[in-house]
C-alpha cells in the first residue's frame, strides 16, 4: 500500500524512534485520505488520526514479540 512506509521491527531497526513513527503514521492517514495536507475544515479530523495511529503503532511495536534472527 504506502511504499514510503518503512519496516519498523527489528531486525530492520534496533531503535525506532518517535519521529519515524509518527512519519509512518501521517503517511498513512496521507494515502488513506488521498490528501498529503487537509483542507483547514478536516486539518482536526486529519491530526487527530495521525495521533491515534502514531499511538497504535507505538503499542503495537512495544508490545510485539519478535523471534532473533537465525545464524546463519
Amino acid at each position: 500500500m504506502c511504499r514510503s512506509i518503512k519496516t519498523l521491527r527489528p531486525p530492520y531497526v534496533e531503535q525506532v524512534t518517535d519521529d519515524e513513527v509518527r512519519a509512518a503514521a501521517l503517511q498513512y492517514v496521507r494515502k488513506v485520505s488521498g490528501f498529503r495536507a487537509p483542507s483547514a475544515r478536516n486539518a482536526a479530523a486529519f491530526d487527530e488520526a495521525v495521533a491515534a495511529i502514531t499511538e497504535a503503532t507505538r503499542t503495537l511495536l512495544d508490545e510485539m514479540q519478535v523471534r532473533p534472527a537465525r545464524a546463519g
